[in-house]
């Protein structure tokens, strides 16, 4: 529960960061009314998701659904989260119209927590009856799963016939190979966050880890010193003498062009790169143990100041649909939500191995939010 102090806090940046309809590109207003037919989802994510909603799930959603208009806003690798989150808590204590009706963005879990979100059921959402219900607790109220994915670790086969195994013997590999790996900085993406959160998880208690997960837990960040430390030490030997590229997209260019050898990846972004072609044959992935790199699922969630309800609640449960859902397996290779036997051959064959529902989960994003600031206080450059 936010205390009224804090909640007065958030409004006041929202008053100030409505600039960031600025970056939101491509938001289109809306009557109060929801008669219009008029959607908008704000999707803070890399620009994969963006074409995913934009070149695949819109189109077919509007086809499916005569009358109906989606727009996106847009804001890249999530830049600007923390206005985001203020603007929508200011425009839920004023009843204000948020300027957009469906959220995909890290941070649904922490605007869930803080009772931003309408609550849906599946006699409003028919598609939440297919989901699993642990997947559905774990998005708080108003937190919608509609796929998941894995951060990998991806390597040249022509350089590394052997990769490592657990966490451990990554680390050993990187200083044996200087130059040869590198990661995102974690504000920038989440395969790099995944790599950091990984060796920071390392050195604390399950019980920590437990309550990282779940609940912003700023007590705790201090148990981070050792894992930053590790991180730090690890500047001489990453690429270019400590190099961490701007996104999950510059990783995946040094692999593929054979100016890194390994790297950790998402899951879906590396699949659908070998698909199109982007991604040489000579690259491969494992997972690491003790600990393995974080995964889980990706949320959605309807804002609660939000006056088109119904019609948010219809895009939602589309998305969970059998159509949708093939989609966004065939589209970026993410893992489906529902039970696999909903869905084609061609999907059940790929996802076969995939347990969506057991994937390490990643930071509360409150969490995660500090865990990135104090990398970049502490590890680039330092030594």
């Amino acid at each position: 529960m936010k205390t009224p102090r804090l909640l007065a806090s958030l409004v006041a940046v929202a008053a100030a960061s409505l600039a960031l309809a600025g970056c939101a590109q491509g938001a289109d207003a809306s009557s109060s009314d929801g008669s219009d037919k008029k959607l908008t989802v704000f999707i803070s994510a890399d620009t994969n998701i963006q074409d995913l909603w934009q070149k695949t799930l819109i189109p077919a959603f509007q086809k499916d659904n005569p009358g109906y208009t989606v727009n996106v806003a847009f804001d890249l690798h999530g830049a600007h989260d923390q206005q985001s989150v203020a603007k929508l808590t200011a425009a839920t204590l004023q009843k204000n119209d948020p300027g957009y009706d469906l959220i995909d963005a890290g941070f649904v879990s922490q605007v869930a927590a803080s009772g931003l979100l309408s609550k849906v059921t599946p006699a409003q959402v028919p598609g939440l009856a297919d989901v699993p219900q642990n997947l559905l607790q774990a998005g708080g109220d108003g937190g919608v799963p509609y796929r998941g994915s894995s951060v990998v670790l991806a390597y040249d086969t022509t350089t590394v016939p052997t990769p490592p195994k657990t966490l451990n013997e990554l680390l050993a590999w990187i200083k044996a190979n200087p130059g040869k790996f590198t990661y995102n900085s974690p504000s920038t993406g989440g395969s790099g966050g995944s790599f950091v959160t990984t060796v920071l998880d390392q050195n604390i208690s399950d019980a920590d880890r437990t309550t990282l997960e779940t609940t912003a837990a700023p007590e705790l960040e201090s148990t981070w010193a050792k894992g930053f430390a590790t991180l730090a030490g690890l500047n001489p030997y990453v690429y270019q003498n400590g190099v961490y590229p701007n996104g999950n997209g510059q990783v995946l260019d040094l692999l593929s062009s054979g100016q890194i050898s390994m790297a950790p990846v998402w899951s879906d972004q590396f699949v659908t790169g070998v698909k199109n072609g982007q991604i040489p044959s000579r690259i491969s992935y494992t997972q690491i143990s003790d600990p393995s790199f974080t995964g889980g699922a990706s949320y959605l969630g309807i804002p609660s100041a939000s006056p088109r309800q119904a019609d948010a609640q219809k895009l939602l449960s589309w998305v969970l649909s059998p159509t949708a859902q093939a989609l966004v397996a065939d589209s970026i290779s993410g893992y489906p939500v529902i039970s696999l036997d909903k869905l084609p051959a061609s999907v059940q064959d790929t996802f076969k191995n995939a347990d969506i529902a057991h994937l390490r989960p990643a930071y509360f994003a409150a969490n995660g939010a500090d865990m990135s600031k104090a990398w970049a206080q502490k590890v680039p450059g330092k030594q």
